[in-house]
Parts: C-alpha cells; structure tokens; sequence
C-alpha cells in the first residue's frame, strides 16, 4: 500500500526558496513525481524522477529552478524549489508519476509566493 505525506510548504517572497520532503513507503520501484494543484487549475506534474537510474524530467515553467531527488532506500522524495514566483503558488503533492485523479493522494503542502 502507498502511503505519501508532504511538508515543507509556507509562505515565501518572490525569488526565495522552499524545500519540500515527501515520505514514502510502498513506492522504492516507482518512478516518483512531484505535482501541484493552483486555485482553479488542473493539477500538473511539475518534476519527474526514474526509480530505475535518477533521471530527471521537468515542467518547462520550473527547468533551472526546481530540482527533484531521492534519497537511496526510495523512501524520502525531495523538491528543491529556488527562484519562486507566485505562479508556483499552489498545493503540492508527491506521487507515483503515473498517478491520476483516481490514485490516493496525500494532503499536500501549500506553498504561497507573496509579497
């Protein structure tokens, strides 16, 4: 069973930075994404992470400013996000990258850039 839970979010300035943590259990064989849902707007996958070899894939809007890891035991997924706008305002999630409106989701983490 996949449970998934975020932290990290808050309120930050534009330009300032937020690292998000997302712990995992059930999903060390996935590939693993980070996802974000603003006020009105479909959720969107916005960083993508292969369990198989690390490889990264990003949103256009974030390449350059976000960076996603994990730790080893694919237990802990991270979301290094720098250079905010409040465009990136929004819940954000992890979750395997396949994952759609019918996969469980955790509760997210607001993230609010503000000035």
């Amino acid at each position: 069973q996949v449970q998934l839970v975020e932290s990290g979010g808050g309120l930050v300035q534009p330009g300032g930075s937020l690292s998000l943590s997302c712990v995992t259990s059930g999903t060390s064989s996935f590939n693993m994404a980070w996802f974000r849902q603003a006020p009105g707007k479909r959720r969107e996958l916005v960083a993508r992470i292969s369990w198989r070899d690390n490889s990264t894939s990003y949103l256009d809007s974030v390449k350059g400013r976000f960076t996603i890891a994990r730790d080893n035991a694919g237990k802990r997924l991270y979301l290094q996000m720098n250079n905010l706008e409040p465009e990136d305002t929004a819940v954000y999630y992890c979750n395997v990258a396949g994952a759609n409106d019918l996969t469980g989701w955790g509760p997210g983490t607001q993230v609010t850039v503000s000035s």
